[in-house]
């Protein structure tokens, strides 16, 4: 199994505004991020599944509406899982949530502080916590840095999410692209939480980033709480596979240490659909 537990779906109109703005500043005025279900398939040929991600970040202008990911999903049910996105600063986030999750057949949640402008530990946002423990779906958390400048950098750092673990021992959680640039941070509050997870979508994009967090996480005992990921469209599946292929190019020659080849093979052939409960 080589199963991407972090995939994108955008279509016509869903990346506007501020985030639109920031990624044609960093990227070009030329550069437009779409991922259609075609090219979303089409990126998975040859792998055993993915997590697809809907968003709800109406602050900055990302909304990719979860009717929409979950749609594409049911018509591959066997290898294609969609998160529900939902604002937490609507009042009826709770709701909405519930009935993706009911109604729709998705399989979990994906917030994004940094994109979505809220505090993960405000006790405000509980609620819709608390509804992701009592419906047994697990949570993933875009918990790092963008460069978005109306983004709330301050609300993105991993231990943000600490009480959040204290308070919902049982729910699963899933920390996005190890808590960039907060690698260790990100590590630390893994270690310390049996239900908290990470993953490494796009950190093939920064090779020596990438290396050190994987030698952090070893040294750390926690490379067992590590999931495979990509971030597609921004990281290609297959590129962020070679990446972990090739984790060991920077140390060779060097006294620096390498990553056992055990290691990353478990990482990309991680059991995540069983992990996260889906199967």
């Amino acid at each position: 199994m080589i199963f991407d537990c972090h995939t994108h779906l955008f279509g016509p109109g869903m990346v506007s505004g501020p985030t639109d703005e920031a990624i044609k500043r960093a990227w070009g005025p030329d550069m437009n991020i779409e991922a259609t279900p075609e090219q979303h398939r089409s990126n998975l040929e040859g792998f055993s599944g993915a997590i697809v991600l809907a968003m709800a970040a109406h602050a900055t202008g990302l909304v990719v509406p979860n009717a929409y990911v979950a749609d594409y999903c049911r018509t591959d049910p066997d290898r294609l899982f969609g998160f529900a996105s939902v604002d937490p600063n609507h009042l009826d986030c709770v709701a909405e949530f519930e009935t993706a999750i009911r109604e729709m057949g998705l399989k979990g949640l994906k917030l994004a502080p940094i994109y979505q402008n809220f505090y993960p530990d405000d006790p405000r946002h509980y609620a819709l916590y608390a509804k992701a423990e009592q419906l047994d779906v697990p949570i993933l958390w875009h918990q790092g840095t963008s460069f978005v400048p109306e983004g709330y950098l301050d609300a993105s750092r991993p231990a943000m999410l600490d009480p959040i673990a204290r308070a919902f021992p049982k729910l699963k959680m899933i920390v996005a692209h190890m808590g960039h640039p907060w690698i260790d941070e990100c590590i630390s509050l893994v270690r310390k939480h049996p239900n908290l997870y990470m993953d490494v979508s796009a950190l093939g994009s920064r090779p020596w980033q990438f290396y050190n967090a994987l030698v952090s996480a070893m040294e750390y005992g926690v490379q067992d709480k590590i999931l495979f990921g990509s971030d597609y469209p921004f990281f290609g599946t297959q590129k962020m596979l070679d990446a972990l292929y090739h984790i060991n190019d920077l140390a060779e020659g060097t006294k620096l240490p390498q990553i056992p080849q055990k290691y990353i093979e478990d990482i990309i052939h991680r059991l995540t659909p069983e992990i996260l409960g889906f199967i």
